[in-house]
């Protein structure tokens, strides 16, 4: 897919990870963990369930302390400062299950985000074009909760956009998605990078979904990053589909 163009003056916010380890007493989740994530980049994190997909983005996010290492956001050090903190500094993530202010309306939820990122009315006009997309525009005063499954999905998505990312962090967007759903994923992330300029990590195993988004990829399995480059590249190595044993469909090229 050909790359939307990084907006000029988009406020930058380069996302380092530097040799982050993270244990549950003796449990070693991962280990060592280094890469960078660029203003504009989007970069898919994949591997077998258990791997510490989910719990690199719960250290990184803040919701998690990492045992050693450091979360470097825009130049500065933020390793261990909480999630509202985070959140407010442009560091923001999604959740693999729907994560909306229940029971209140589709309009309320939008508004809620927007007064916690300190945003104004104007925020309305930047998503007029991702309510319409996500067939959300007819449905502001419907309770969230109430909602089918994908738009309360697409709702999650929305209410990270809102408060204007510098990085955003993706868990498992497309998790629970019927087929023709998983493409307004695509809409999202592209509209995000091509509007905000922030940068997006994609936790995720729909394989289509990362070869159509991700330029690069990386591949965590058993708390190592044993592969990392170009989707075409990664998943046709031996040892990435050796890491999938029980699910080399889903990663065969």
């Amino acid at each position: 897919m050909t790359q939307a163009a990084i907006p000029a003056g988009a406020q930058a916010g380069e996302l380092r990870v530097e040799n982050v380890t993270k244990r549950f007493g003796g449990l070693k989740v991962f280990e060592n963990l280094s890469f960078t994530l660029a203003p504009g980049d989007i970069l898919g994190v994949i591997g077998p369930n258990g791997a510490g997909k989910t719990t690199l983005i719960n250290v990184i996010c803040g919701k998690l302390a990492p045992t050693s290492g450091r979360i470097v956001l825009g130049g500065r050090d933020v390793t261990g400062k909480p999630v509202h903190t985070l959140s407010r500094m442009g560091l923001v993530r999604s959740f693999q299950q729907t994560n909306t202010f229940r029971p209140a309306s589709v309009r309320e939820n939008i508004s809620r985000a927007i007064r916690f990122s300190g945003g104004s009315d104007e925020s309305w006009d930047r998503i007029e074009e991702l309510l319409r997309r996500f067939e959300l525009s007819l449905r502001l005063d419907d309770q969230s909760d109430k909602l089918p499954y994908g738009l309360q999905k697409m709702l999650g998505l929305l209410l990270a956009y809102v408060t204007s990312p510098r990085v955003l962090l993706l868990d498992e967007p497309a998790a629970g998605l019927e087929g023709r759903e998983r493409t307004r994923v695509d809409d999202f992330v592209q509209h995000a990078r091509s509007t905000l300029g922030c940068g997006v990590l994609i936790v995720e195993h729909d394989m289509d979904l990362i070869r159509r988004l991700c330029p690069c990829i990386m591949v965590l399995d058993a708390g190592r990053i044993i592969a990392e480059g170009a989707p075409a590249d990664v998943l046709s190595r031996k040892d990435v589909i050796d890491a999938y044993v029980g699910a080399t469909d889903e990663v065969a090229p």
